[in-house]
This record gives C-alpha cells, structure tokens and sequence, in this order.
C-alpha cells in the first residue's frame, strides 16, 4: 500500500455492497427521454448546434426544460417531421437538407451541427447516419455535422450525453506516439473545470483535457498513453468507445463529495507517481474546506432515511455521499442501469446491507416506497408531485444533473440540495 492511500479512508477499500444481490426490475417506466440532455450539452460546446429531427413533442420538451432564453439565441432547434413524413409521402431528407441550409445560412457561427434523433426518426426509419455523412461532406470544413439518438425508447435521459459523447469520440485526432495525457470524460460547469485544472496542475499532472471540449476545434487527442477519469457515472458507450481508441480507464469514485473527490484526485494522482507530500499540500485545504461546509449540513441530515427512484444512474454515488459523510441511511437505491465495473469503487463504499436495484418497475417501486415512508425521496419530476401529496418529501433527480455538484467546492451545494426539501417540508408542517 502506498503512503498515499495510507492516509485516505481507512475503509475505502472494504466490502461494501461490492457483492451484494441487485434486484432486477422490468416494467412501467417514469423517465425522461436522451433530449434532455441538450439543455446542458449546448451550453458546453459553445459553438455546436443541436438540430433534433422529431416532433411538436420534443420541440416542447425541449422548450419547457431548457426555459426562455433572453438574452441569446439558443443553440437548439427541432425539425418537425409531420403527418406526410410519417406517411412516407415526403421525401424527409431533401426536407432536412434544406432547413439544414437556412439554419447554417443564419448561424454562421455554429462550427459543430449535431443530427439528433427521436422518436418519430427512428420509427420513419431516417438514416441520420448517412444524413449527417452527406450534410458533413457538403458542408465541410466550416461545419462538421454529426449525429447521436436521443430517442425515449429504452433509455435514460443521461443517456443523450453519452450518446453525444460516444459520437464525439471517433472525431478526436490521434495522439502522436505514447504521449501520456489524462483526459476527464463527462461534462462538467466552466468553473469545476477551472477547479480541476488547478489541482491536476499542483499534482503535477496532465496535461488534462476534457471531453467535451468547450469549442469544436479544440477536440482533445486519444492514444494509447491516454489515461481517462469518468467525471460521470453514465458514460459507458463513450467509455468502451475510448477503449477502442487505445485509451484506458482509471478505476475511481465519482467526485462528489469531500471524500469522492479526493479519492477520485488520488486515482489520477497514482498513475503519475505523485507522492503522499505533494498530494497533501495540493489537496488538504480544498478537502477541509469542504468537509467544513458538509459539517452543519450533517447535523440536519444525519440519521434521514432516504430512496432512490431510478432516473439518472447518479443514484449509487450520490448514496454512497448522502451515507458517509451526511451520515443518511439509503434505503433502497435504484438506478436506471447498473455498470459493476465503473461503479465497483462507489459500491465498496457503500454501507453493507443497502438494497440495490436496477431497471424500473414504478409500480413495484412505488408500493415499496410507500411502505419505506423514507423522510426523503429522490425521484423523477413525474412521480415528485404525487408523492409530495401523499405527505412525502421529495427531491427532483433532474436537478442534480443540471447543477455542479462536483469537487470540494461544491460539495457543500450538493449537500444543500438535499437539505432543503426536508426545511420545506418542517415549514408546512408547523
């Protein structure tokens, strides 16, 4: 064992639920659909387009999650496949190519334009694939046009991200010879991106990249000394797709946290050979800093019985959070998909005996968070409302998404988010 890993949690390494039985549900599902994702991604590339070939229904959904934008243009739009589309009485890819034309014509400074699939595409059966193939050729080199699915069908909103992030991944220029860099895969807000790259540079590591980029030109590189930290646990498409590229993995916790985030550092720290003095002085006052903002919170929350509905696929490392260092006892964690290998770390430090399960059954669920009566339910938007009137407190999981949550900064935020849904609900109550 290195000095190191001496000096983090002592039980960072111990059984947890590391082995324990999933319980395996397939039903009735309460999720948002991978366009979801959009509302984030297009503010992160800042110069990509997000172009979704669907329905009225997903220009709605789109409009309601991302809200009105006053003061900018928003970097999204949707194609509206009609009646006659759906008919096969249009000829849908001489429809696209055209508004592909007009939006390209007005926005001369969109540099990416992503074809994102619904739906209604998929069941018309449009090849976006080739679209985005011939509209990239046309188009090519102001504008590189690719596509992703964003469709509802047997997916997670989360999982519009991946998607995205996987399309990205074959776009990434070679990284010449065996070149050591890390890359940080998951998009992250500006400001953890800038606290990251202060850490990694007082460890004495990188270069760092990060996917996504915030410009389309400034693609990282991959090659085979590419060493890859998940910033995000629902990434795993965009992983195997890094693997392919020659580019592997570092086995860590997710950043959440005083103690995740430290650990997820110490990960990277390792494959650099950085030493237990340099580790300290980089991340001592950024993890005092943050187990000091978590210390109040602990006294409200500490001994709160909580239930994860699935959603985001966020649940096991928020609980693993909510557990050790607010001292919440997770009663059943659920998550959309379970990835043993990317989530091995977070379940080991998982409390022993918590229920774990994956896939959705809402109504299954439902009867066992109604018998739970938890003081807290982290849900989806569409199951928040009718619990909250059942006298359930409630916390929306989409939230948790759009919000930094990541790193020692924000980790007194992250713990916020779950303490003011149980203050709302001690002030209906009096």
């Amino acid at each position: 064992m290195s000095a190191i890993a001496a000096s983090l949690p002592t039980d960072a390494g111990a059984a947890g639920c590391g082995d324990a039985p999933v319980l395996r549900e397939r039903g009735q599902r309460e999720v948002f659909c991978g366009l979801t994702g959009i509302v984030w991604l297009h503010r992160k590339i800042q110069d990509a387009f997000f172009l979704v070939v669907g329905s009225r229904t997903c220009a709605h959904l789109l409009q309601s999650a991302a809200g009105v934008m006053i003061f900018a243009e928003p970097r999204f739009a949707t194609a509206i496949i009609e009646e006659r589309d759906l008919a096969g009485l249009a000829d849908a890819n001489e429809e696209l190519d055209r508004v592909v034309a007009r939006l390209l014509g007005r926005r001369p400074d969109i540099r990416m334009l992503f074809l994102v699939g619904s739906c209604p595409s998929e069941v018309i059966k449009l090849d976006l694939a080739r679209a985005a193939q011939r509209l990239s050729q046309r188009h090519m080199p102001a504008v590189r046009v690719l596509h992703f699915s964003g469709s509802g069908i047997e997916t997670t909103f989360t999982q519009g991200e991946d998607a995205c992030l996987t399309a990205l991944v074959p776009e990434m220029p070679v990284e010449p010879g065996a070149a050591r860099s890390l890359l940080v895969v998951g998009a992250l807000a500006e400001v953890v991106e800038d606290q990251f790259l202060r850490l990694f540079a007082a460890l004495g590591v990188g270069p760092v990249r990060f996917l996504p980029a915030r410009r389309a030109a400034d693609l990282p590189a991959v090659g085979s000394g590419t060493r890859y930290l998940l910033a995000q646990p629902f990434l795993a498409e965009t992983a195997r797709a890094l693997d392919a590229r020659g580019a592997r993995r570092i086995p860590a916790p997710f950043p959440l946290g005083a103690e995740g985030t430290t650990l997820w550092l110490h990960a990277a720290a390792q494959q650099w050979g950085v030493g237990e003095r340099t580790f300290r002085e980089a991340t001592t006052i950024g993890e005092q800093r943050a187990r000091h903002a978590l210390l109040r919170r602990r006294e409200r929350l500490s001994g709160q019985r909580v239930f994860f509905f699935p959603d985001s696929q966020l649940e096991v490392p928020l609980a693993r959070f909510l557990a050790r260092e607010l001292g919440m006892v997770p009663l059943e964690v659920g998550t959309p998909y379970l990835h043993r290998e990317h989530l091995a770390e977070e379940l080991a430090l998982l409390p022993t005996g918590v229920m774990l399960s994956e896939g959705q059954h809402v109504e299954n669920q439902l009867d066992r968070c109604r018998a739970a009566r938890p003081d807290l339910t982290v849900c989806g938007l569409g199951l928040a409302n009718p619990l909250e009137a059942e006298g359930l407190a409630t916390k929306w999981s989409i939230e948790l998404v759009f919000t930094p949550i990541q790193g020692y900064e924000q980790a007194g935020d992250l713990a916020e988010l779950f303490l003011r849904p149980l203050a709302r609900r001690a002030r209906l109550e009096v």
